[in-house]
């Protein structure tokens, strides 16, 4: 257990990471990510506030859909990485990374624009997140909601045994899965359930190792390791939830600069070629020249290679390109391959 936000948190469970990652990708994990924040934007003007705010579409979005989007600076720098649930252009709600709740919600009070409310929710949910290609039959035991009916990134509301919740097509994985948001009151009962209904599959309980390392395999970014306030999505890799011909939001115009101009660095995938593990923070180089962190490392259990994340300049970034990771105090060979890691059917 660690602290995590305020939260105490499971590293791993008493399988161990590396079975907790298999599980997931072969049968099905389960993963208590109450730590998460959630915000509510509701009132008349919902839709058009929430539009100013995040960097996506919401007006292409329909109800019962949700976006992996972003709340930018002004810079068009992140100020965090979010998924929004549009339940219908009066109700806007948004899923937020737990370290940066409070300050999220800060920043959305100070921006709102327009006949429209924000609250902090985020004390009246929890959240399970249940994932792999054996979810949907885990949870369909639980649940009238016919699950086969939910698209990708979309999601319904109803009951999981008896409890009132939002059960959304989405994950951090890359695994097919299901988030579900549900009264704290009710979250050990569902968890406990749902391991109980995922026996028969080999159920595993999963906590960060797993998290991680199943979320590096796909390159879904980390906020605070490989996106922050310094890094834009353009450079990230994300220039696809900024819809730079839609609606004036946050941070737009700097987007539309950065874009004119040519970025000049892109956060690129690399595998290791020598031994050794690229954790977070080591020193990559590019020759002789230092050119940043390792944003994220690990061993990868699925495509079993240790792999990474960093930013390079943006000429260096091609399929190849040769660098260094420095590994306590030795230059690791590494080289750039394409993203994702894993590659799915």
């Amino acid at each position: 257990m660690v602290d995590f936000a305020g939260w105490s948190m499971p590293v791993q469970y008493k399988a161990g990471a590396l079975k907790e990652h298999k599980a997931v990708r072969q049968s099905v994990g389960l993963f208590d990510v109450s730590h998460m924040g959630e915000i509510e934007i509701t009132g008349p003007q919902a839709l058009q506030a929430a539009q100013r705010l995040t960097c996506n579409d919401l007006s292409k979005a329909e109800d019962g859909q949700a976006q992996y989007s972003a709340f930018l600076t002004p810079e068009g720098t992140f100020v965090d990485d979010i998924v929004v649930y549009r339940f219908s252009a009066r109700r806007i709600f948004i899923c937020v990374n737990a370290a940066n709740r409070e300050k999220d919600f800060e920043w959305v009070v100070k921006n709102l624009q327009g006949d429209a409310e924000a609250r902090d929710v985020g004390d009246a949910y929890s959240q399970l997140a249940v994932q792999g290609p054996r979810s949907q039959d885990v949870l369909q035991r639980l649940t009238s909601t016919d699950l086969s009916q939910i698209r990708y990134y979309r999601f319904e509301t109803g009951q999981v045994d008896g409890a009132d919740a939002i059960i959304s097509r989405t994950g951090y994985t890359g695994e097919k899965g299901f988030e579900i948001y549900l009264d704290p009151r009710f979250a050990e009962q569902v968890f406990r359930s749902l391991m109980k209904a995922g026996a028969e599959e080999g159920i595993q309980p999963a906590g960060l190792a797993a998290r991680n390392t199943l979320r590096l395999e796909v390159c879904y970014p980390l906020y605070g390791n490989d996106i922050d306030a310094t890094t834009t999505p353009l450079e990230a890799g994300l220039g696809w939830i900024a819809k730079l011909k839609g609606d004036n939001f946050i941070g737009r115009q700097a987007l539309l600069d950065q874009k004119e101009k040519g970025v000049q660095r892109k956060l690129a995938a690399f595998e290791m070629v020598d031994r050794g593990i690229a954790r977070d923070g080591y020193s990559v180089y590019l020759g002789d020249e230092l050119v940043g962190p390792v944003t994220s490392g690990s061993y990868g259990p699925s495509v079993e290679k240790n792999v990474g994340l960093t930013y390079l300049p943006a000429d260096a970034c091609q399929e190849g390109q040769e660098l260094q990771v420095d590994i306590r105090g030795r230059r690791a060979a590494a080289v750039v391959v394409s993203k994702p890691f894993l590659k799915k059917d």
